[in-house]
């Protein structure tokens, strides 16, 4: 890890809780961290509009375009491996991750 953490956000709504991670990361109050990528499993999650007006790479991985629960994990892994993640966010998250997910993310 360099200076700061990797942060990636993963949503499903408005994203009231991710413009609380912006802000405070704005203001100087997350000091040791940046978001670097949004996940949505939604397409009207306007989280999305969030990350775009923050700049904030941003990506709508659905269960329906990936074919299922382990196509949509399989996405998500990929995302967050690629950007070298230190620190995933669970910001109004509303889908069930596997075991196998969790696991592979541990203590992050």
């Amino acid at each position: 890890m360099g200076d700061k953490a990797r942060i990636a956000v993963m949503v499903s709504g408005g994203g009231t809780n991710l413009q609380a991670i912006i802000d405070a990361q704005r203001s100087g109050l997350i000091e040791k961290g940046d978001v670097v990528l949004v996940i949505s499993n939604r397409e009207d999650a306007y989280a999305i509009q969030r990350a775009k007006d923050a700049g904030i790479e941003n990506y709508i991985v659905t269960k329906k375009e990936c074919g299922g629960q382990e196509g949509f994990e399989a996405r998500v892994r990929e995302l967050i491996d690629s950007h070298d993640i230190d620190l995933i966010v669970l910001a109004g998250f509303l889908t069930i991750l596997s075991m196998d997910f969790v696991n592979y993310y541990d203590h992050k």
